[in-house]
């Protein structure tokens, strides 16, 4: 048996000791009053002190509950401990959520939700905008971008900085320049033009010695169109069909300066058609110039597919058409940031030949919807940089 003494202020307070620690079993044999602390024997307080026994059996049953009782203490702890993480973690989770949700705009100075605001009014892709407001939050401090003009006159001038511009190459004679693009762009038109403002020096040009290349001979109308448009501007023109009779074509006209190759329109999805025009194209030769032509009004997703599809032309620079048919060119210059590609010439009408132009930023600028670009100012700054790539 196991024998115990226990002693508390109260009878009560001895009697929940015993059965706490002993449990229900545990047998009080005598009870007393003693007197215990004090100063030689002075001011000592009276104790209850009491005395029995537990059966062993009954002791291990006792000391198993108190282990228990501490185990269950553990895993209570253990339990509110976990609780209490996994409520921080399911904050943090809450605050990520929140920010990740968070709008853009939201908590920005006014300037920048309106500059944010225009670039998406102009059809400037998502990545494209940001960029930008990532350079205004870089560059300018808070009391900076109090003054919405200058904020929006260094953002004009970011985009046209941005802006690529091919140059002619020079060297090879014949020069051979090849339009390619998706149907309805206008590349017949655009092929007149060019014949037109080569072969009569316009545009600050030397006059050439032109020749025009059909390959478009399927489409209804298309043969007479561009066949008209060389019998004004007494140019001759050859219409082909086959790698051979582009090859034989373009052998004929060895000793001209240029040599414009208008091609068949097709979707940039019809890759067996692709591949088709790109074996005819094949022909020209390594020293080709191969420009893409892409319509301003085409949406931004689409105009990069568009790039992407045509890659394998390895087309050098992008001719935009129907500038004066948008007023949003954002969509454009998203593409043309995205296919890392200069631009060479632009179209803003169907007048030929005085509806194209040599590409240049300014014309592109002037387009922004929202801004208000300062062209005397823009002129001079991209007069002084030199065409065929960024400042």
């Amino acid at each position: 048996m196991q024998y115990f003494t226990e002693e508390g202020d109260t009878h009560r307070e001895v009697l929940e000791k015993v059965r706490i620690k002993y449990g229900e079993s545990a047998q009080v044999v005598t009870q007393r009053t003693v007197r215990k602390g004090g100063f030689m024997g002075f001011f000592a307080r009276e104790k209850v002190e009491m005395t029995g026994y537990v059966r062993q059996d009954t002791a291990r049953e006792s000391s198993n509950r108190i282990i228990s009782l501490e185990e269950d203490k553990k895993k209570l702890l253990d339990s509110i401990q976990e609780r209490t993480l996994q409520e921080v973690l399911t904050e943090i989770r809450s605050l990520k959520e929140s920010i990740g949700t968070q709008r853009p705009g939201e908590d920005e100075h006014p300037t920048i939700v309106a500059v944010r605001e225009l670039l998406d009014l102009n059809e400037f892709g998502e990545d494209y905008r940001e960029s930008i407001i990532g350079r205004i939050k870089d560059g300018f401090s808070l009391s900076e971008l109090d003054d919405f003009d200058d904020v929006c006159q260094s953002v004009i001038e970011w985009i046209g900085d941005g802006i690529a511009i091919a140059t002619d190459r020079k060297g090879a004679r014949p020069r051979i320049l090849a339009l390619i693009g998706p149907t309805g762009v206008g590349k017949t038109t655009t092929i007149a033009k060019l014949a037109s403002v080569y072969r009569m020096g316009l545009k600050n040009m030397e006059p050439r010695n032109v020749r025009m290349i059909s390959i478009d001979c399927y489409r209804i109308g298309a043969q007479a169109q561009i066949t008209k448009y060389a019998e004004i501007m007494e140019v001759p023109i050859s219409c082909v069909e086959t790698e051979d009779d582009l090859r034989k074509t373009i052998a004929m006209y060895r000793d001209v300066d240029l040599i414009l190759v208008d091609t068949i329109g097709n979707s940039p999805r019809e890759a067996v058609k692709l591949a088709e025009m790109k074996q005819v194209l094949s022909a020209c030769g390594n020293q080709a110039e191969v420009h893409l032509a892409v319509a301003a009004t085409t949406k931004t997703a689409d105009m990069i597919e568009i790039m992407r599809q045509f890659e394998p032309f390895r087309y050098e620079s992008v001719v935009v058409t129907k500038l004066d048919e948008t007023s949003h060119i954002g969509n454009v210059l998203t593409a043309l940031s995205r296919a890392r590609k200069p631009v060479s010439f632009v179209s803003d009408g169907q007048s030929v030949p005085d509806s194209i132009h040599r590409a240049d930023p300014v014309r592109f600028l002037i387009n922004l919807e929202g801004f208000e670009p300062n062209r005397p100012k823009l002129e001079e700054r991209y007069a002084a940089r030199p065409a065929g790539g960024k400042r």
